[in-house]
């Protein structure tokens, strides 16, 4: 029984119990589910950076990429997840090299590059989907994500690829964050900010290409901005917000493919629509404690997203 037929047979019944057994009665969704956790978290980390340093463009960008790459990859007969993670990481080392001094916000003349690379691969993606002659249901899935298709050999590889750039972000955090913050004294004290703009980018585009995996290329760049974005609404601690950023990943992930598996529409709507009201309901909170004057346990912070 193909995947597609599983998600026609089944059916909200909202009974809870009835309704996770459903969830996680057949080997795609355990998968879907154990990827969608994995690139969460690597959305949530390394987003949570992106949206501090006002990078979101590249972010955007970089998403977009991801499907050229694997629209290609599909015409080769390879595997797309090798398209994903090829054109996003070309793409990231171009954008931190378009970026002068490594700065956080990059040149005019780094953006003018990243909006035409972004331009001129979209075209490539829609090229290599015309020249494909086989059946390829795939650039709604390419596009907008699915949850039918995840292997145990890409989950094994988002694994692998989470652990890696959990590692170096673990590494680089503080001078990151002290980069970010406040480029020139980071500088002056020493701190390598261009080749700390180098291992970020690469950190983006790897995020945005397992991202895209799961969620599609077209709303990757929502589960990077918004759970960041929502969490520096509401808190101005950086540990704390980099962990509600993750959580909130993680939950929008899950209730999206939830939702996806009981109905026919593309994982990345659900994802983005529950984002977006998360995001809401943060903004109305910050909003009522700004006019009331006052802060609650979750500090209203001054982060500039």
């Amino acid at each position: 029984m193909t995947g597609f037929a599983v998600l026609a047979a089944t059916g909200l019944t909202w009974h809870l119990g009835s309704d996770l057994r459903q969830l996680t009665a057949y080997p795609f969704m355990v998968n879907a589910l154990r990827a969608g956790a994995l690139v969460a978290m690597m959305a949530g980390a390394v987003g949570w950076f992106m949206v501090l340093r006002r990078q979101s463009f590249a972010g955007h960008s970089l998403s977009m990429i991801a499907f050229p790459g694997a629209s290609g990859a599909i015409l080769l007969g390879i595997n797309p997840l090798i398209g994903y993670f090829g054109m996003t990481g070309v793409a990231a080392l171009a954008f931190a090299a378009s970026s002068p001094r490594g700065g956080r916000a990059g040149s005019r003349e780094g953006a003018a590059l990243i909006g035409t690379v972004q331009a001129f691969v979209l075209a490539l993606g829609f090229l290599f989907v015309s020249l494909y002659k086989g059946l390829m249901s795939g650039p709604i899935a390419l596009l907008f994500g699915s949850i039918v298709g995840i292997s145990n050999y890409d989950v094994t590889i988002l694994a692998v690829i989470g652990a890696v750039t959990a590692v170096v972000l673990a590494v680089i955090a503080r001078p990151l964050f002290f980069a970010t913050v406040d480029e020139e004294v980071a500088r002056a004290r020493g701190v390598p900010v261009r080749a700390l703009s180098f291992a970020f980018f690469v950190l983006l585009g790897v995020t945005a290409a397992g991202a895209a995996e799961v969620v599609g290329a077209t709303l990757t760049f929502a589960l990077l901005v918004l759970p960041a974005a929502t969490a520096q609404r509401l808190t101005a601690r950086p540990v704390l917000s980099m962990t509600i950023t993750i959580g909130l990943s993680i939950g929008v992930t899950w209730i999206g493919m939830a939702a996806a598996f009981f109905s026919v529409y593309p994982i990345g709507f659900f994802v983005t629509t529950v984002a977006v009201a998360v995001y809401v309901v943060a903004a109305g909170i910050e909003f009522a404690a700004r006019r009331s004057g006052t802060r609650g346990a979750l500090a209203v912070g001054k982060f500039q997203t």
